[in-house]
């Protein structure tokens, strides 16, 4: 049996993890009280200063040992046991796009076909109506969430998954704030040329030096990239050293976003200037 990591080490891993995202502490705790008021349930709350001492090795989850002892005594999966008590780890994915996060990052969605539990391959359709408009639960089910889709169109080969942040707009509208983007690492050059529309010209997936990142179109004019945005985007070209400030991640290959906000199940009333007529 593998022995536990130290929980020094265990905190220094959720630290960098929590920074890689440019999240203070504080955010993460307001971010957490949002998903217990939606869940209705407090337990869900993740307190400021609980966060803290557990990226500084003071506290540890102590519940979870004995959740693993139960699994091998019962013979069962761990995920069965949590989710008997409401944490159930396969509606993380369709939840984790209902959370606005506000820099773009590659994100943590698994590369195509390492999870088993995420793209089942055998069990989904071999032959899929991609040239019908379709609901997607209908085409994929079990999938649920547009994130997934991207995953089930990846194919064998290897790919990544980024983020945009609600907070990047340069893209905008063409590929929108909280937009799941699909990467491949092997396009990372930049692609010189005239495209007939804007909609065919190559987006890329760029690492900068601060350990941010962005999507764009780009232009090489000799030791400089131009991080090149939309032109209804209120954001300016940036001249970037290349290499010595950024990195060509790879280029966007697809993206999924919502095109309007999802219905409250709390009853909010809508936003002014809407006409809903009730059936």
């Amino acid at each position: 049996m593998l022995a536990l990591s130290s929980n020094s080490e265990a905190g220094r891993r959720l630290r960098a993890k929590r920074e890689r995202l440019h999240l203070s502490i504080r955010r993460v705790a307001q971010m957490s009280q949002k998903i217990a008021h939606e869940k209705n349930d407090p337990a869900f709350f993740v307190p400021h200063n609980w966060i803290s001492d557990l990226e500084n090795g003071k506290s540890k989850p102590r519940l979870l040992p004995r959740f693993h002892s139960l699994s091998l005594i019962y013979d069962c999966d761990i995920n069965e046991i949590l989710a008997a008590f409401g944490l159930n780890i396969a509606d993380l994915g369709n939840e984790r796009g209902h959370i606005s996060l506000p820099h773009t990052h590659l994100s943590g969605l698994p590369r195509a076909q390492s999870d088993p539990r995420v793209v089942a391959t055998p069990q989904l359709p071999l032959k899929l109506p991609l040239q019908q408009t379709n609901l997607v639960h209908r085409m994929f089910q079990g999938l649920g969430e547009m994130a997934f889709f991207l995953l089930q169109q990846a194919g064998p080969q290897e790919v990544l998954y980024g983020y945009v942040g609600t907070d990047d707009y340069t893209l905008d509208p063409i590929i929108r704030p909280g937009a799941f983007v699909q990467i491949d690492p092997e396009q990372n050059k930049v692609i010189r040329g005239m495209w007939p529309s804007e909609h065919e010209r190559p987006v890329y997936f760029v690492e900068l030096r601060d350990n941010r990142y962005a999507v764009c179109w780009c232009e090489l004019e000799g030791n400089y990239l131009l991080l090149v945005p939309s032109p209804k985007s209120p954001v300016p070209i940036r001249h970037l050293r290349y290499p010595q400030d950024a990195d060509i991640v790879g280029r966007v290959v697809g993206f999924a976003h919502l095109i309007a906000p999802l219905h409250s199940k709390t009853g909010a009333a809508p936003p002014p200037g809407s006409n809903i007529v009730e059936p």
